[in-house]
């Protein structure tokens, strides 16, 4: 069995945090892709919704995605969710995180560099970097020349020791700051996020002024 990993903010998930796993999904024939909703993303203001609702949204969101689940994971930890202490708990729960597939995509990968952890998280884990809209993966060989020689172009065959795997897929133009802007604005997201996301934010009023939107 092949197991995804895909963590983030999710401030709220969108349609191309969907396309980014799904386009892991397919590339590597993942059986699943675990979607984990940080209680503290680290290395960014707080969100805006809580723990509680960003964690709901996702849930909505992958209902209707094959093969992506959602994970509390990180939704006991008080503490910033770096992704070596994801690892680490992956690895209390008797997972070999050497077989694991963190996704993420390659805007949040230029930056790798800067992660808790680096560079020794890159030889505990496979990474599955996929293309964003101004940031396609392919390029990261230029950009990060000497993480180079680590990347690989994603295949069903997969390296036997750990590698980043590059995706180079359409992932939709959008981020989650775009939706919360256009909430503010008071405009509709029905093309942005999931019918049920959208629903979501409507019902609870998320979203519709810059103050922190609590459970």
């Amino acid at each position: 069995m092949r197991l995804g990993l895909f963590g983030g903010t999710f401030d709220p998930m969108h349609q191309g945090h969907l396309d980014v796993a799904e386009a892991a999904r397919r590339a590597l024939e993942l059986s699943s892709v675990w979607v984990v909703p940080a209680r503290v993303p680290p290395h960014r203001r707080p969100p805006t919704a809580s723990a509680a609702h960003r964690f709901a949204m996702a849930a909505i969101a992958c209902a209707n995605a094959p093969g992506l689940l959602v994970s509390d994971l990180e939704m006991d930890d008080a503490s910033p969710s770096y992704t070596e202490g994801t690892l680490n708990r992956m690895t209390s729960l008797g997972i070999d995180v050497r077989s694991l597939f963190l996704v993420t995509g390659a805007d949040a990968f230029r930056d790798i560099q800067t992660w808790k952890g680096f560079p020794g998280i890159l030889d505990r884990c496979h990474f599955v970097v996929v293309s964003r809209p101004g940031q396609s993966a392919p390029d990261l060989r230029e950009q990060l020349p000497a993480l180079a020689p680590r990347m690989v172009d994603a295949a069903r065959e997969v390296p036997s020791t750990p590698a980043v795997m590059l995706v180079d897929a359409p992932t939709a133009p959008v981020s989650s700051t775009d939706v919360r802007r256009r909430l503010q604005a008071g405009n509709a997201v029905d093309d942005l996020v999931a019918p049920g996301v959208a629903a979501y934010i409507e019902k609870h009023g998320l979203y519709r002024n810059s103050s922190k939107d609590e459970a």
